[in-house]
């Protein structure tokens, strides 16, 4: 008689067998190129909070702000409040301007000052991303923090420039992996816990 709890059971102890015994084989495969280390760098552009990878450049809000006009406007509006993508500027709260989350809330929210360089970096102009400059990157950075109030427009941003801006929500912010064991979050107990 047909027992169908046996047979998955069966089915399930025979998978796992061959699994394991597939996960042991040494797997080799003729398909792709391996990648020279100029063509890994192409793509390894990733900024990080602490600065990591920043590269050489500066600009000022000023020329930011030219820059802009000609290849940010379309989407996020004359002063980067109203447009159709993301908010750039503004105030940091969420429904009294648009009820979804990524259009309300602006870039100025962000904890981290390297990650809007970051971003325009990799992913802007919406229809030619990767395409600026390092020294563009920076005078869009400038603008867009000039825009926010963390910066003033004649400032020549570069590298050691963009980790001393502060950003107006990273006290309100935290790393998730920067919690210990005990619960505390970047060396203060959270107000959850006493």
């Amino acid at each position: 008689m047909f027992n169908l709890k046996k047979a998955i059971a069966s089915a399930v102890f025979v998978f796992a067998i061959s699994a394991q015994s597939f996960a042991e084989d040494n797997i080799n495969t003729t398909s792709g190129v391996e990648l020279s280390q100029s063509e890994i760098d192409k793509w390894s552009i990733t900024v990080y909070p602490d600065g990591k990878n920043l590269p050489k450049g500066s600009g000022t809000a000023l020329q930011g702000e030219k820059i802009y006009q000609t290849k940010c406007l379309m989407c996020h509006g004359p002063s980067g409040e109203k447009g159709v993508a993301p908010r750039l500027a503004g105030k940091l709260g969420y429904q009294e301007y648009n009820p979804h989350p990524l259009l309300a809330l602006t870039v100025g929210a962000w904890p981290y000052q390297t990650s809007i360089f970051d971003y325009i970096r990799r992913a802007m102009p919406h229809q030619a991303p990767k395409t600026l400059t390092s020294d563009e990157v920076y005078a869009l950075t400038a603008y867009i923090l000039n825009l926010n109030g963390v910066i003033e427009k004649d400032v020549n941003l570069d590298a050691e420039k963009l980790l001393k801006a502060e950003m107006p929500y990273r006290k309100k912010s935290y790393l998730a992996w920067d919690t210990d064991e005990g619960g505390k979050i970047n060396g203060k107990e959270p107000k959850n816990q006493k």
